[in-house]
């Protein structure tokens, strides 16, 4: 059983691990509180946001968009390997996905196939989304791969997780694609050789 991290120590934990971090004005505060619990947490949503554009990307994630309220999740990586902070809390990202899943998680085993959505992942995950275009053809930058992997890796080392509680939206919930121009095996290797003190792992 995890509680989430407070504000304070999410961004503490960011900066810690050297991460680029901007602070979107109100970000502590914004949340869905009262439409469900936040927290236990057990590990990170990876997502892309299937847009371009930095600010833009923000504000949508921030505002979020018709029949889904923002925040619709607490940090955005840019291209650039900038994390946007935008909210803190309970969080419209993860929606509900495989309850197999979610115990293979918390027990930090390889995941299942996902076949069901009978668990509310925006109570149990943190979520980051990485803007992209999500078409297979729009690039991931170096700098943007490795600040994905240094934010996860925040995380799980401030929660004493492995590499096995980041996970991606399409091994989450059925009918997702996300993140789609990278593996997610891939991107728990880099995440695994962060916590592990080796973090100059080679591009996917």
């Amino acid at each position: 059983m995890a509680p989430p991290l407070s504000a304070s120590d999410f961004l503490s934990a960011l900066r810690g691990a050297g991460c680029a971090v901007r602070e979107v004005p109100g970000w502590r505060t914004h949340n869905r509180a009262g439409h469900g619990p936040w927290g236990p947490v057990h590990g990170i949503v990876v997502h892309h946001t299937a847009t371009s554009g930095t600010t833009d990307t923000v504000r949508l994630c921030r505002d979020g968009r018709e029949g889904l309220p923002g925040p619709l999740c607490h940090g955005v990586i840019a291209k650039d390997g900038t994390i946007h902070l935008v909210g803190h809390g309970r969080a419209n990202h993860a929606g509900r996905g495989d309850s197999d899943v979610l115990r293979a998680v918390i027990e930090e085993r390889p995941l299942p196939p996902v076949h069901k959505a009978d668990a509310d992942g925006n109570t149990h995950f943190y979520g980051l989304e990485c803007v992209n275009l999500g078409d297979g053809r729009d690039p991931w930058p170096a700098d943007q791969l490795a600040a994905i992997a240094r934010t996860a890796a925040a995380l799980c080392r401030r929660h004493g997780w492995t590499e096995r509680s980041v996970i991606g939206h399409r091994e989450w919930r059925p009918g997702k694609v996300d993140p789609t121009g990278f593996t997610m095996d891939r991107l728990r290797a880099r995440v695994r050789d962060r916590l592990a003190g080796h973090p100059a792992a080679p591009p996917e």
